[in-house]
């Protein structure tokens, strides 16, 4: 009971919904959570050869960190969501870096790449964490694309730099991949 009077005598707002809890700001804050006050954005995804089979393809996720998001971004994570097949990826492989797929700028170090062999999501944590006001990208290196071809949906979930950080989901990229075609996909 002593825990429930600790509780109440925080100033917050809480809602119950469907199992989910929303609070305010001033809860983040007294529980020492870390989260954003505007949300990453997901900019898309793209390929560089969209044939199935191809053994050269990267995976490249645009992320946009707005000005007034409160604070730095410091770790990405990427799931598969959708496909015939679970893409396997070279983890060593991966790259991060300002800018987007197409407009690449300076690199950004990776301290750590790791898989869930449960969920298959890739952690991504960067070394030093994304200022806001910053557009940059997460570039995968698949041992090869899908045998099977067909839209493959990839969650992207941003989380904050600090104690206990809260994820936030940005949305889905979308890879399709093709049969009978040269590969190239000119993104």
């Amino acid at each position: 009971m002593k825990s429930f009077r600790n509780l109440v005598s925080i100033p917050f707002f809480l809602v119950f919904s469907s199992g989910v809890i929303f609070a305010s700001p001033t809860i983040a804050q007294e529980i020492n959570t870390a989260y954003f006050s505007k949300a990453p954005r997901l900019l898309g995804a793209s390929v560089t050869f969209n044939g199935v089979r191809v053994r050269n393809a990267k995976y490249y996720f645009n992320i946009e960190l707005p000005e007034d998001a409160g604070t730095n971004l410091q770790q990405i994570a990427i799931a598969q969501r959708q496909g015939q097949e679970n893409i396997k990826f070279r983890l060593e492989d991966t790259v991060a870096y300002i800018g987007t797929n197409r407009d690449r700028e300076d690199s950004i170090a990776i301290a750590i790449v790791q898989q869930n062999e449960d969920t298959g999501e890739i952690m991504v944590l960067l070394e030093n964490p994304i200022p806001p006001g910053t557009t940059f990208t997460v570039g995968l290196k698949p041992r090869r694309n899908p045998f099977y071809d067909g839209v493959y949906l990839f969650g992207v979930t941003a989380f904050p730099q600090g104690n206990n950080p809260q994820g936030l989901y940005l949305g889905a990229g979308r890879l399709h991949f093709y049969r009978g075609n040269d590969g190239f996909f000119p993104h």
